[in-house]
């Protein structure tokens, strides 16, 4: 089946294009002012997707405006705890005890992964 493929390409490809014709535009229309019936229903479809999806919007950015001075509180307090973790790939998976307590293990030196180097040179 591979075989063919490339022959029937190349020859698809310096086989000249059929010509393309506008269709008519509609009586009392300008010319060339007018959408093509692809992107008028684009239009529609992107139109009814967005009433849909306002109302969500609308409740989400409430939730958030409600948020806002709890997540003010948090703020310093985050960026503490940004600070004292650094990296995420240094830690392990979260444990979850028995007890209900969550850790995280940080892992050992061994077992972090060097750096790739970027300059190896390589003896033949």
């Amino acid at each position: 089946m591979k075989i063919f493929t490339l022959p029937l390409l190349l020859a698809l490809a310096a086989s000249p294009a059929p010509a393309q014709q506008t269709p008519p535009a509609p009586e009392g229309a300008p010319e060339g002012d007018g959408f093509n019936l692809m992107e008028e229903g684009a239009k529609l479809l992107f139109r009814g997707l967005m009433a849909e999806v306002e109302p969500s919007l609308d409740d989400m950015g409430r939730a958030l405006s409600e948020l806002e001075p709890a997540l003010r509180e948090l703020q310093p307090m985050l960026r503490d705890m940004i600070a004292m973790v650094d990296d995420l790939s240094n830690y392990h998976a979260p444990e979850k005890l028995p007890n209900g307590d969550i850790i995280l293990r940080r892992k050992l030196p061994s077992e972090l992964a060097p750096p790739p180097a970027l300059n190896q040179e390589y003896e033949l």
